[in-house]
């Protein structure tokens, strides 16, 4: 089985999750704006969950279904977020990330989405990619208008019990990009 490798920007190392980060993603996943503006995180989101979470990303990469890293700082390995195509359906990856609400704002987001983007692209041989966002969810929307990811159309999801409307987004890669 290949081993996931970890990915290097100028300030983030993405690197899959370790049972060790459990405690980490609970506390920041587990406040309510994260479940709030992400379609797969409930509240409140406690530690088995973060541990069966982690717990599916090795079976999700090695059957080449998707795959997921966390999003450390460069300069002191401090667990921000996740991000992740946790889908890829008809050469398409589907992207999906969270960040902790202290580092909001700062661009890692952007900045870890497009470093896998990249690697998965000639990785998982992705003809494209999608996004989606909740339409309440501007952080999100900055991030994917960043990664110059066409805007395709809204609809209707259900999503942890209630039906949410989210903004798609999905672009096919070409000689170019």
């Amino acid at each position: 089985m290949p081993t996931q490798p970890k990915l290097f920007t100028e300030r983030l190392i993405l690197r899959p999750f370790q049972h060790e980060d459990s405690e980490r993603v609970a506390l920041l996943a587990g406040e309510k704006i994260i479940a709030d503006m992400t379609a797969n995180i409930p509240h409140p989101y406690e530690l088995p969950m973060a541990k069966t979470w982690i717990d599916g990303h090795g079976p999700m990469f090695n059957e080449q279904r998707g795959i997921a890293y966390a999003i450390t700082l460069r300069s002191t390995g401090e667990l921000l977020g996740a991000v992740s195509l946790p889908r890829i359906e008809d050469g398409y990856g589907t992207l999906g990330y969270w960040i902790g609400v202290p580092y909001w704002g700062k661009g890692y987001a952007f900045e870890a989405s497009q470093a896998l983007i990249e690697f998965t692209k000639s990785y998982f041989q992705l003809i494209g990619i999608r996004v989606m966002h909740l339409v309440e969810n501007q952080r999100s929307k900055s991030v994917i208008q960043k990664l110059n990811v066409p805007y395709v159309g809204n609809k209707t999801l259900g999503m942890q019990g209630a039906e949410r409307e989210v903004c798609v987004y999905q672009c096919r890669f070409d000689a170019n990009n």
